[in-house]
Order: structure tokens, then sequence, then C-alpha cells
């Protein structure tokens, strides 16, 4: 029997439905967030339209409301936020241990965005808990990459692969809806890019330096889907016309029978 013919689809999201993404499944992250990003995120950023998920990133002025005078915290320091958009996840309401996971997307490629579909460990803290880019966008180059906990706290050890858009040699690359899947059981983890494998990890050999008891990848992940702007990685946004889109024609999960 197919290695194919193993995969059940267990849980999906098509976006059929107009509106606000499903409540059930998806949860809006709030205000500025990780990395130094420029956005704020708000629920009214994403939604579903004509059977897509579209997280819509915008240049509009949004007063912060946890603005604190001459503080050291980048989340309190600014009385401002330039940008608004999105990022939805599926934590404390779905979650999955191992399995294909696939998102069929498409992703503006502009300096300044940083779109992902990515997965974060349920239990621990980070890094120690996991995390899997299955697609992420920054500064010309998809990512792939894997997470998990060195002896530093807060500071992961990476298995990371860039892709430069323009090595596809496809001018219109961007304008197309690409496939990209994460293949994931208790011996590996492989990332794909439209069927190509782009990185692959053995589980065996990613565990945490200090959290030992914790395997990173041996337990439930859930699902992050956002556009963030600017930040740590996803550079200038001083050319960037918005507003900016990451549209999403599903998310789908399949386990082996």
């Amino acid at each position: 029997m197919p290695a194919q013919a193993q995969w059940k689809l267990v849980w999906a999201d098509e976006f059929e439905k107009d509106g606000a993404p499903n409540p059930e499944v998806w949860q809006p992250e709030q205000g500025f967030t990780r990395n130094r990003e420029a956005q704020w995120y708000q629920a009214q950023n994403a939604y579903c339209k004509n059977g897509y998920l579209i997280i819509e990133a915008r240049q509009e002025k949004l007063k912060n409301p946890n603005y604190v005078p001459n503080s050291s915290n980048w989340k309190e320091n600014q009385e401002y936020a330039a940008y608004t958009s999105a990022s939805i996840i599926t934590k404390n309401k779905q979650s999955w241990q191992y399995g294909r996971f696939e998102m069929k997307g498409r992703i503006d490629t502009q300096l300044g965005l940083w779109p992902a579909f990515w997965t974060l460990g349920e239990k621990g803290e980070w890094p120690d808990n996991g995390e899997i880019d299955i697609m992420e966008f920054y500064q010309g180059m998809l990512l792939a990459n894997l997470a998990w906990g060195s002896t530093e706290r807060y500071k992961p050890i990476w298995n990371s692969v860039k892709l430069p858009v323009k090595d596809f040699n496809d001018p219109e690359w961007s304008q197309k809806f690409h496939v990209w899947r994460m293949d994931w059981d208790e011996k590996s983890i492989k990332i794909y890019l439209d069927d190509k494998l782009i990185n692959s990890q053995d589980l065996d050999q990613a565990t945490n330096a200090e959290q030992t008891a914790m395997h990173p990848f041996r337990h439930p992940h859930y699902i992050l889907l956002g556009l963030a702007l600017g930040g740590d990685n996803g550079g200038d946004l001083s050319k960037t016309t918005f507003p900016a889109k990451f549209e999403v024609d599903y998310v789908r999960i399949y386990q082996k029978e």
C-alpha cells in the first residue's frame, strides 16, 4: 500500500464562512506581542471572505493603551502603533501531536513584511516547548526552522534553512498560491514547499539542553497564522505598500491511521 494512503484528514479549516475566523478554533493575539515588531495585533485584521482567510496589515495610527513614558519595555514605551495586523492562534482550543500539517497560501513578499505559519508546543516555556516554522518569510527569504532549548534561558538552538525567493526564477511567484507542509512523527520532522523537501530534523538530535525531561517535539503543538511587520527580522517598512495581505486557502491536519 502506498505511504500516502496512511494519512487521514482529522481536522481542517477551509474558511468558507464569511466574517471572523471560527472562534471555537482560533483566538486573535492582541497588542504588541514579540520580536519588537511594529504592528499592533487586533482581531479585526483577520477575516474570511470568498473562501479565504485574509490577514491584512494596515498603516494606521493606534494609541497604545499600555503606554508608559520612559519605560524600558518596548511594548510600553511607544505611545502609538503605526501599523495594525493580525495573528490568530489555536492555543487552548486545538492542538495536535504528530501528523501532516498543510497550509495553502499566498504571501506578499515586500520588504518589511513577515508572514508565518508556525507551531509552538503547548507545555513549557519558549523555546523548551519547541517551535516549528513551517512557513516564514522576511527580507527576500523563505525560512523553514525548528527551535528548541539550549543551556541558556530564552536562547534557542536553531535548525534553520533560508531560501531566497529570487532563486525560484519566477517573477510571479508571490502572486501565486503555494502549499507548505510539515510531516511530523515520533522520529522526525520534514518541512516541504510545493512538495519539495526544504528542511528535516531527527527528533533524537533535538533535545532540550537543560529541560531534558520535556521533549520539544514529542508533545502537542498549536498553530499560529500571522502577518508581522518590521521588528527584529522583518526589515524596513518605509517603502512597503499597504494594505498588505497574507491569504490562506486552507489549513489541514492529517494523521496516520
